[in-house]
């Protein structure tokens, strides 16, 4: 099939991964072409953007790479240093697209975090801004928007037009656990009712028990933009002397997390893995620290699918999973315009390794007898 010329415009938040995604491309393409753009996005000092293409994109199939939760990105706003925030971080993925004047072929956004997902609902006179910014992003001229474990996948009825392309790194993150970890007696848990769907569908794959915890929450109050939790309360199957693994789409601030993992600890289980997403470390890594000395949980697996500190990823508890190989493979189908169907399912391929090192240890049995 004939396809079109595939180039990546990677913003400057998303840079590490972009260049990952880049070489792999030449491997899954065995080519030594460079996919990455030459732009270059501008900041003048009174905080005002644009950004410039150096080279010609016609009939090209662009794929715009943009971390919009990167908060390590600075520059120098009326002499001082600011932050980048995701509003400006989508601002500049806008410019991006008005940048290329209607001459790229298609253009599809690749936001691994969903802008403004954690604001994907609305109860009475709220906004709706994921929604608004989807629709936004339709109406300048964007064919595809592929993203990551967002935190509402209704979302997308938004933009019942547009292809709204929503993954899971789950199969990526339980490779890189079965592989670095000697799990035993597993139960999955859901640290709240709406990550339950998630905790499922990583039981399923492990072929495992699940349990989930309700939030009881104090509705009279609101504490940084969220009713403040009151209690933990447990069901499903007893979690004690077995090897447990919460999971959920991201962490924020880990405050609510670690409670669960307290919990647990306090009902006699054996280890503790946190899986996530994306990891925000909004609050920083104290709490984490505090958590991991106390051995209230093993490790923390999450992606480079957002913005972690150099320093978090030197922690003993911390694990990064590589996510560039899916993610190249992903602008690669859908360049070439192929069947995406064996994306979205890993299953086949985590029961294989289960299976794998579950001989590899009986072996190992039969060899010490």
């Amino acid at each position: 099939m004939n396809h079109k010329k595939l180039k990546l415009l990677v913003m400057p938040n998303c840079q590490e991964l972009g260049e990952k995604v880049n070489k792999e491309l030449k491997k899954l393409n065995k080519e030594e072409e460079n996919y990455l753009l030459d732009f270059t996005p501008d900041r003048f000092s009174n905080g005002e953007g644009k950004v410039r293409i150096h080279e010609n994109i016609n009939n090209v199939d662009l794929y715009i790479l943009s971390d919009i939760g990167n908060y390590g990105i600075t520059y120098s706003y009326h002499g001082m240093n600011h932050s980048m925030s995701p509003d400006e971080h989508f601002q500049d993925i806008k410019r991006s697209i008005a940048a290329t004047s209607g001459h790229a072929s298609k253009i599809n956004v690749v936001m691994p975090l969903l802008y403004q997902s954690r604001q994907d609902k609305r109860k009475g006179n709220e906004s709706l801004d994921c929604a608004i910014a989807l629709q936004e992003l339709e109406t300048i001229g964007v064919k595809n928007i592929i993203t990551f474990d967002a935190h509402n996948s209704s979302v997308c009825n938004a933009i019942p037009r547009l292809p709204f392309e929503n993954f899971y790194p789950t199969h990526r993150i339980l490779e890189e656990l079965i592989d670095k970890e000697d799990i035993k007696d597993l139960l999955v848990i859901a640290p709240d009712m709406g990550a339950m769907e998630r905790a499922r569908y990583y039981a399923e794959m492990l072929g495992v028990d699940v349990g989930v915890f309700y939030k009881r929450r104090d509705l009279s109050k609101v504490v940084n933009g969220k009713n403040p939790i009151v209690e933990h309360m447990y069901m499903g199957a007893s979690p004690e002397k077995k090897d447990v693994i919460i999971v959920d789409d991201m962490i924020a601030s880990g405050a609510s997390i670690l409670e669960v993992a307290e919990n647990l600890r306090n009902r006699g289980v054996n280890k503790i893995f946190l899986i996530t997403t994306f990891s925000l470390f909004t609050e920083g890594d104290t709490c984490f620290n505090e958590a991991y000395e106390k051995g209230l949980f093993t490790k923390l697996y999450s992606t480079n699918l957002t913005y972690v500190p150099e320093e978090i990823k030197q922690k003993e508890w911390y694990q990064e999973v590589d996510c560039s190989k899916y993610l190249a493979l992903i602008i690669n189908t859908y360049n070439k315009e192929e069947d995406p169907t064996n994306l979205w399912n890993g299953k086949k391929k985590i029961f294989n390794k289960i299976k794998k090192k579950l001989e590899e240890e009986e072996k190992q049995m039969q060899f010490n007898l």
